[in-house]
């Protein structure tokens, strides 16, 4: 059988780096060959530019182009004949990409449930509750949790229950209240948090599946005798021995889960996080990792997760994206490693695209005066034609690019440096023109990477400063017009 046949579009400067790490890669299952497309900056050739100089027929099975390339590929495959791909944004990142650490991991499965409480919603409109339920839908959760606050009225409960199912959301109701729980599984909830061996009979006012708890803290007699009773009936239910904080009993409750995991092999388990992601000053990314892979082990299968604490604002998606990654690990039989970069929030594996030797090698083919701004380990790299200097300090790069008459060229460069320090201070990747990448602790910015980003502020004050921020924020396109004429 006959090797598949890849042809990598590449620039001017890339094409060194491009062609060693190709040649590194040793024995392949393809053949490959690089075409240099003309231009200095190979991200910034567009589909013109590409259906100009690449000669056909084109000798490929599949063309690779680079990831920040704009350019729409499906009418390039038609114009060719031959699939293009959108390979990744950074060369390090290539070997992945053509499969060689692995194919690319399958997030698009799970197999635990999220409960999202609104702790407040007795004291919050109907309103408030189903924008506040569509937010936390669309960060993950699969169940809305009613939180019923201690002597505080709910008289529009059912009312609230049956909205979020108008909307078509799962719905459980959490009180310590019997009548409360009772108007909960009557309106239609579909779960019941928490039941206890003396409030099961609430169960029987509706279909709603109960939560079960110990009827008095680290009880776990009380919840076997629970679990007993649940399964003698037969009313479906699930298991929550209760996550305490630490110092108040936190390395007891964890033992507690795998003693009931052990007795009860078949049963459903909750796990509420909230007591340590909400009730610890630490990031809650690694705390939800830590507790979801102990979930993984055990097959507990429902979460029950808290935002009350600003720090927790993403503990909705950081539990999604924790759950999709160990579930993928586990399938594989595999360590929680290359799967998913969503819960490396603060620093990454790879905090860099290229060697201080890398970006010296290409800051000497440079000769434009768009200034390149890039990172490595020993600090920020600026460089152009007239130069190329490296700092740990933003500030101190500044004195060294002659822009102090050109307030928006100098705001361009500013913002791009300091963005360049807080990546190269934590340990992430910089790209330039590119948000940092926070995982699940900040939204993505939404790109269409078959067009060119639209110009920015610094396009917009006067023909020489346009010109200028033109050079960093656009690159090599004005090179690339050049060639062209």
């Amino acid at each position: 059988m006959s090797r598949e046949r890849l042809l990598f579009l590449t620039g001017h400067l890339a094409r060194p780096r491009l062609e060693r790490l190709l040649e590194g890669l040793g024995e392949t299952g393809f053949a490959w060959q690089i075409f240099d497309v003309g231009v200095k900056v190979a991200a910034l050739m567009t589909g013109d530019i590409i259906r100009r100089r690449l000669p056909v027929p084109v000798e490929a099975d599949r063309i690779v182009v680079p990831g920040r390339c704009r350019a729409d590929l499906d009418a390039l495959s038609r114009h060719f004949g031959v699939p293009m791909l959108r390979g990744p944004d950074e060369l390090v990142d290539l070997p992945q990409f053509l499969g060689r650490d692995g194919a690319p991991p399958d997030l698009s499965r799970h197999d635990m449930r999220i409960f999202a409480e609104i702790v407040d919603a007795s004291a919050l409109s109907i309103e408030a509750i189903a924008s506040r339920a569509a937010a936390m839908r669309a960060a993950g959760a699969d169940v809305i949790d009613l939180g019923c606050l201690p002597d505080t009225p709910f008289p529009h409960l059912e009312e609230a229950v049956q909205e979020l199912k108008r909307q078509g959301l799962a719905v459980s109701v959490d009180s310590a209240d019997r009548e409360e729980l009772r108007r909960g599984t009557a309106a239609g909830a579909d779960f019941l948090l928490s039941l206890t061996e003396e409030t099961l009979d609430v169960a029987d006012a509706g279909e709603a599946v109960p939560i079960l708890v110990p009827a008095k803290p680290q009880d776990m007699a009380s919840l076997d005798r629970a679990i007993a009773e649940a399964t003698r009936r037969g009313i479906p239910f699930v298991a929550d021995p209760i996550l305490d904080p630490i110092h108040f009993g936190f390395s007891a409750s964890l033992s507690r889960y795998h003693a009931l995991r052990e007795r009860w092999p078949e049963v459903e388990i909750m796990m509420g996080t909230g007591n340590l992601t909400e009730l610890t000053d630490a990031d809650t990314g690694g705390i939800t990792a830590m507790l979801l892979g102990i979930c993984s082990e055990l097959r507990v299968r429902n979460l029950l997760v808290v935002h009350v604490s600003p720090h927790t604002r993403r503990t909705i998606e950081e539990h999604d994206a924790a759950r999709r990654m160990f579930f993928a690990a586990r399938a594989d039989a595999a360590l929680p490693r290359g799967y998913s970069q969503a819960l490396l929030q603060l620093h990454d594996r790879k905090p860099y695209a290229s060697t201080p030797d890398e970006l010296a090698a290409q800051a000497a083919g440079v000769r434009d005066r768009a200034y390149r701004i890039e990172t490595a380990p020993d600090g920020i790299h600026v460089y152009n034609r007239d130069g190329h200097h490296v700092a740990t300090d933003a500030f101190e790069l500044f004195p060294k690019l002659g822009v102090e008459e050109d307030a928006p060229h100098a705001f361009y460069l500013g913002a791009e440096l300091q963005k360049a320090e807080i990546a190269w201070r934590l340990g992430k990747r910089f790209a330039q023109d590119e948000p940092l990448d926070f995982g699940a602790a900040a939204d993505r910015r939404e790109e269409d990477r078959t067009r060119l980003e639209a110009a920015g502020h610094t396009l917009k004050a006067g023909k020489a400063a346009r010109d200028a921020a033109r050079a960093d924020a656009g690159g090599a396109l004005d090179e690339a017009d050049e060639d062209e004429r």
